[in-house]
């Protein structure tokens, strides 16, 4: 089993996504490294939840490969990416078996061409897919939280949609092709319209 040979647990639901990510010691290791930078709104988001889902609702014995651990967090007094790379650098100098990837969100519209973002979880909102939309972190009593601003819905059933607030439908589809993820993880249903 891909959780900690206890057995399958399902995943239904928010309360089932928090224990199995519980249940994972390395998660909790990484969650508890983001968390010691004290980072605002700071969280683990992307395929660092998403591929985890999928590999556990395809009943995989170990975890598909990350290209990156995208680390999230919201500062809007702070916009110099060199601050981004500095923390990177801390999170690899404790982990350097981890490509992190540490994004200010407050600064992201600028790339994705848009208004300004309010939060880390109004960025989200603006991801090419719902599924990927799910952010992670550990709360001050150290307990496992969830940031879905398009719901979970899509990631637990297996979805690939394109976000409503994403309007790139070309975009979308080349990104679904290049990852690969009807081949990685094949009882995907691709939604489209």
């Amino acid at each position: 089993m891909l959780l900690d040979g206890s057995g399958y647990l399902p995943m239904a639901s928010a309360a089932d996504l928090r224990e199995a990510i519980r249940r994972q010691p390395e998660m909790m290791a990484d969650l508890r490294l983001v968390a010691e930078l004290g980072l605002p709104q700071g969280c683990i988001a992307a395929g660092y939840v998403r591929n985890f889902v999928w590999d556990v609702l395809h009943g995989y014995a170990s975890r598909t490969p990350l290209h990156d651990v995208d680390v999230l967090y919201y500062d809007p007094d702070c916009l110099d990416e060199a601050v981004e790379k500095a923390y990177d650098a801390q999170l690899s100098a404790r982990c350097p078996q981890r490509n992190w990837s540490v994004k200010n969100q407050a600064r992201m519209h600028l790339r994705n061409g848009e208004a300004p973002y309010r939060s880390v979880e109004d960025a989200m909102r603006h991801w090419p897919e719902t599924a990927t939309a799910v952010g992670v972190c550990l709360n001050a009593e150290g307990e496992v939280e969830l940031i879905a601003p398009l719901g979970l819905e899509d990631l637990l059933s297996l979805k690939v949609r394109q976000s409503p607030y994403f309007r790139d439908t070309a975009a979308f589809r080349e990104r679904v092709a290049a990852k690969e993820w009807l081949r990685t993880w094949p009882r995907q249903t691709l939604i489209e319209g």
